[in-house]
């Protein structure tokens, strides 16, 4: 019940108009902001969806970003790893016609020349950078180059040539997320992609009575490997084989030596990553010569890069070695473009499933921002006509109110 007195009606009017000019006001700020949700109490149900929406959204659109970026990236990869297929064709080619037996010497060195030159362009493929400028092929070692050459004299040549290859990069994979809880893991570890035979590591040390004397940790190809006190040698071998690395490690029957093998054309990244066990059983180096070039001098290493079956060729080309390009060098040549064509497969199933989740995310961005508009965005053809009858409705209150009030100034001079 409301009581009726001398201010009743200025203050209902009043306050009615200031109800319609408040009502008003948000309808203008929805149609401006096209959003019907200005404050949480407009619909405390629906924003606390909204914010939902939006934030999988943006997260949504990063995923999308993310798999993009990567996609880019693997194309320019491939592109680089194709080109040195062909290189390798070519160097292939002239094996075959260098180990026919009909070439004089002056021929095979001849043909050394254009297999240099195929060198150079294999090292400058595999230092490849993509268009952000970073190496393509030195795992997160992005900022260097990947592969770094040694020249020298090669017997047979006029000018100093390339003699060696070193990696430069690391092994470190990146994992980046293309979806909630779902990663891709990018590897562009070097000497991977452009090795040609299984690396093997034959230690020469008698390790029967070894026993580790601390709890350590050894890293093999970047996978973790505990051992505990009082462990042998025999037991680091099963732990290595189970590691789930691609590596297999066997007890040397006459030296009593830890051999190390890997099941593909890579080469081996040793660590000791707490403790010294690999320093203690004569595998690597102490722990200040970093990998892949810490293995110890008294370890027989076999298996050679992309780059050292080129090499090879060319020098026996410049010696006039038919036979042997014939045999071993014809060899290494073949493993390492089965191997380059393995990385270029896996190169290209990576790229597909990035763009299916470029896909994927795409499809999802579009099923979100219709929820985020369902929840968020307003009725503009609605709220146009409800601000239409707020506009007519104030305007009858103020026409009212200037009957309700018809006096004026003017009333009042005499």
């Amino acid at each position: 019940m409301n009581r009726i007195s001398s201010q009743y009606n200025t203050n209902s009017t009043q306050y009615f108009l200031r109800k319609q000019e408040v009502e008003m006001a948000r309808k203008n700020t929805q149609i401006g902001s096209q959003s019907r949700i200005g404050a949480l109490r407009d619909d405390p149900l629906a924003a606390g969806h909204l914010v939902r929406y939006q934030s999988f959204l943006s997260r949504v659109n990063v995923f999308e970003k993310n798999a993009q970026t990567l996609a880019d990236n693997f194309q320019v990869r491939e592109g680089y790893i194709n080109q040195n297929l062909q290189i390798m064709q070519r160097v292939r080619e002239l094996a075959v016609q260098g180990a026919n037996g009909l070439n004089t010497p002056e021929d095979l060195k001849n043909m050394a020349t254009e297999v240099d030159e195929l060198l150079k362009e294999l090292v400058q493929n595999a230092n490849g950078v993509g268009p952000d400028g970073n190496s393509l092929f030195a795992g997160t070692r992005t900022n260097v180059t990947a592969f770094e050459v040694s020249m020298g004299n090669v017997p047979g040549a006029r000018e100093p040539l390339i003699t060696n290859v070193k990696y430069n990069g690391n092994i470190d994979t990146n994992k980046v997320e293309v979806d909630e809880h779902a990663y891709l893991d990018v590897d562009n570890a070097g000497n991977k992609i452009f090795w040609a035979e299984p690396n093997v590591l034959m230690s020469q040390r008698d390790l029967s009575s070894w026993q580790a004397s601390e709890d350590s940790v050894i890293s093999v190809d970047g996978i973790n490997i505990e051992v505990n006190a009082g462990d042998n040698v025999y037991t680091i071998a099963a732990k290595i084989n189970d590691c789930g690395a691609a590596v297999k490690a066997s007890i040397d029957p006459m030296s009593r030596g830890l051999n190390l093998r890997t099941t593909d054309a890579h080469q081996i990244w040793l660590v000791d990553k707490n403790g010294s066990v690999l320093e203690e059983i004569g595998m690597i180096k102490d722990s200040s010569q970093m990998p892949p070039y810490n293995i110890a001098a008294n370890v027989s290493v076999s298996g050679g890069s992309l780059f050292d079956s080129v090499i090879a060729l060319r020098d026996a080309m410049l010696r006039g070695d038919n036979e042997a390009i014939g045999s071993r060098v014809l060899g290494v040549i073949d493993e390492g473009m089965n191997n380059l064509n393995a990385r270029l497969a896996k190169n290209g199933s990576d790229y597909e499933r990035a763009q299916n989740n470029i896909q994927r995310q795409s499809l999802t961005n579009l099923n979100v921002t219709k929820l985020v508009s369902r929840e968020g965005d307003i009725d503009m053809s609605e709220a146009i006509t409800d601000l239409k009858m707020l506009e007519y409705v104030n305007n009858a209150t103020m026409s009212n109110a200037g009957k309700m009030y018809s006096s004026t100034l003017l009333d009042y001079i005499r």
